[in-house]
């Protein structure tokens, strides 16, 4: 079996569970490609056995057909594994090292079980949709796509913007606000969910538009179906404002207009035995958990 390991850099305290990772993967002779900037920071802490390859782009990922790709830390390290994958069809599983590690299929205390599944090939596919970020500008190049969310949100702290939302051409709304999410099914667990958007199940079919802080009370979201187009315009006292595919970043001016749509290709994540998202949802979210009973 041949895996790609992407991660950032990690404090000290997660060192024993990296060394402990590298051991089964010894252990059971897989072979393993690391991303670059990833396995130098590892080769200053610990110590590599062997000539490891490393990739640094989509294309290198690609060229060592690899089985599967790892992603070690948080749920923003597996959103940025995504940008590595693209189109590819390889599948991601997550291990998670943060907090919530949400997207993240096993925790680090579970290692052993989690390569056990693995090689045996005992797990499931997840297919993810993705939403695509359209401008006549390129805005965000190759990656122009999220797995989470667009956001779109003021700069400067002091005044509200306004947003007028088409669908398919049609007016939808003017949103008077701090900002606007459009989400994914699975961004519905994440910034979505902190702005009063609804859980969504991965599969449905849905864009989820929340608008962020809006001035209007009678203002809430709104669920559309992923096969609409999404038009933005963006009006306001400032220059310039902010536009955010996941963790990814660009500075937009009020003359960008944003098309949204669904992405054509979808994410594969790798799903262990006795994980679905339900289970999820009432373990890491506590969904419906009662204290009282």
């Amino acid at each position: 079996m041949k895996i790609a390991l992407y991660g950032r850099n990690f404090s000290a305290v997660h060192q024993p569970e990296i060394l402990h990772l590298f051991h089964i993967l010894d252990s059971n002779k897989i072979e393993l490609v690391i991303y670059e900037p990833f396995k130098v920071f590892m080769q200053e802490t610990i110590t590599i056995k062997g000539d490891v390859l490393s990739f640094t782009s989509y294309q290198e990922l690609m060229s060592h057909r690899v089985d599967c790709v790892i992603s070690i830390g948080g749920d923003g390290t597996m959103l940025n594994a995504v940008t590595l994958v693209r189109d590819s069809g390889i599948p991601i599983l997550g291990i998670n090292t943060g907090r919530l590690g949400f997207l993240s299929s096993a925790s680090k205390n579970e290692l052993n079980q989690v390569f056990q599944d693995l090689l045996a090939k005992n797990y499931t596919i997840d297919q993810r949709a993705l939403l695509r970020l359209e401008t006549e500008n390129g805005l965000f190049g190759e990656v122009n796509y999220a797995l989470n969310e667009l956001t779109i949100h003021k700069k400067e702290s002091a005044t509200m913007m306004t947003i007028h939302a088409y669908l398919d051409g049609a007016y939808l709304n003017s949103y008077w606000a701090d900002g606007l999410i459009v989400s994914t099914p699975t961004g519905s667990t994440a910034y979505s969910l902190s702005c009063g958007g609804p859980l969504m199940m991965p599969d449905s079919e849905n864009f989820i538009i929340i608008p962020i802080a809006t001035h209007n009370l009678n203002v809430r979201p709104i669920v559309v179906s992923d096969k609409n187009v999404i038009t933005l315009k963006v009006e306001g006292r400032e220059e310039n404002y902010l536009a955010a595919l996941d963790s990814r970043t660009e500075v937009i001016d009020s003359s960008t207009v944003l098309t949204i749509k669904k992405e054509n290709f979808k994410i594969n994540l790798i799903r262990l035995p006795e994980q679905d998202f339900l289970k999820t949802l009432r373990n890491k979210l506590m969904w419906g958990m009662d204290l009282r009973n």
